[in-house]
């Protein structure tokens, strides 16, 4: 089942869009029997450098998919971008096992991801990027590495403050 390409766009909520990157079944198993229960892991975003992503677990899937959404939209981050419309320098973003290299890219490119980074990385509203998945490729921890490495972009104007020095000063 390919559940990478379900995408929504919902108008009560401010104009975001959401994608389900994995639905998973999980079982519990007690004294009388198995306890069979969903989990989505959901990434949301408006295209214009916000997006989270959250998982939702309940015994229907359509269920798990609001709460999964509801849990991306608490853990929403601002994603610094270029004009073009790629990042300002190139990153790496870790979580659990998953390393996830983010590399800029000349306008032109556009997005050269797999399936859950390019959800999280079309989502933000970024169109010029390289990425490559390092280490694990579980779906949940390459959506969360990726949101780990573009959290930490910062813009030239960010570093130039950082530095007490001025934009050219940085970008010479």
């Amino acid at each position: 089942m390919r559940t990478n390409e379900n995408k929504r766009k919902d108008e009560n909520d401010n104009g975001m869009e959401d994608r389900v990157v994995a639905i998973k079944r999980v079982t519990k198993v007690v004294k009388g029997g198995r306890t069979m229960r969903f989990s989505a892991l959901v990434v949301v975003g408006d295209g214009n450098g916000h997006v989270g992503a959250g998982i939702g677990k309940s015994a229907e899937i359509p269920e798990a998919i609001r709460k999964g959404k509801e849990d991306a939209m608490k853990h929403m981050i601002t994603v610094a971008r270029t004009e073009f419309g790629s990042i300002s320098h190139d990153n790496y973003g870790s979580y659990g096992g998953a390393r996830v290299l983010l590399k800029r890219a000349s306008e032109g490119t556009g997005v050269i991801a797999g399936g859950p980074a390019r959800a999280v990385i079309e989502l933000a509203g970024i169109t010029n990027i390289r990425t490559k998945s390092l280490g694990s490729n579980n779906k949940q921890n390459v959506v969360f590495a990726t949101l780990a490495g573009l959290k930490q972009i910062k813009t030239p104007e960010e570093v130039a403050r950082l530095r007490g020095k001025s934009v050219e000063d940085i970008l010479a």
